[in-house]
């Protein structure tokens, strides 16, 4: 597994990657950051491993692991309605080996983390191996991981990385749904720590809307086989 470019990424880049997970906090927050940022399709992941499942949008193929490239702000988003699992240690070994290639400046791991009773409003909690980072994270009144037990793709970047600045987000959500509340507060901590001039406030507005548009994403790539119940506004990918 790696990931293929076609376009140039300007050296020192900020990569956000978010896998389906826990309330989709990574989905969502990487899907609403493609659409409001304008981020360009340059790239995906080439892999063997997962079956054969296309997105069409617009008429055109997009990759149902994708690399976008919001160069204002050279910022690459990885997105994907793949599950991760059991390909967990492939996919951070791609992202790291990317990461180097492009001689990115820092990985933001975006995450959610189950609450055992409901939430009002989301807890954010932050890992980072950067000191700078945590010490800035930590002036934005974030809770530091202290005790936990991560898994998934952020859990294998974390074991696999030896010498870049990786800095995990991880958004508390009591649903196993879409949580566009926690993605939102996410959206809201990126904005202020990497300084993306991006408001919030819509996701919040879209919360159905990107919900639903996600579970029919998901439950497609999980059975590509019924794509007929899917009006054109769920088909969609990006936009």
């Amino acid at each position: 597994m790696k990931i293929k470019l076609y376009d140039k990424i300007e050296k020192g880049a900020t990569i956000i990657e978010g896998f389906p997970g826990i309330g989709l906090i990574g989905t969502i927050t990487t899907e609403f950051l493609i659409e409001h940022l304008n981020a360009e399709f340059v790239g995906h992941f080439e892999y063997d491993e997962f079956p054969a499942t296309a997105a069409v949008h617009k008429g055109k193929l997009v990759h149902p692991m994708g690399v976008f490239y919001d160069k204002k702000n050279n910022i690459v988003l990885l997105h994907t309605i793949l599950s991760s699992t059991n390909l967990e240690w492939k996919i951070a070994k791609a992202i790291l080996d990317f990461s180097n290639k492009i001689k990115a400046k820092e990985i933001i791991s975006v995450e959610g983390v189950a609450s055992s009773v409901p939430l009002k409003n989301s807890n954010m909690f932050y890992f980072s191996t950067n000191d700078n980072h945590s010490k800035k994270l930590k002036s934005m009144k974030l809770n530091p991981l202290v005790e936990s037990i991560i898994v998934g793709v952020t859990s294998a970047l974390l074991l696999k990385n030896q010498n870049q600045n990786l800095t995990c987000l991880f958004a508390q959500t009591s649903s196993t749904l879409p949580d566009s509340k926690g993605a939102a507060k996410v959206i809201e901590v990126l904005d202020k720590f990497v300084g993306l001039n991006v408001d919030y406030k819509p996701l919040l507005k879209q919360a159905k809307v990107f919900e639903d548009k996600l579970k029919t994403m998901l439950a497609t790539a999980k059975d590509p086989s019924k794509p007929d119940d899917m009006s054109k506004q769920q088909m969609s990918y990006v936009g």
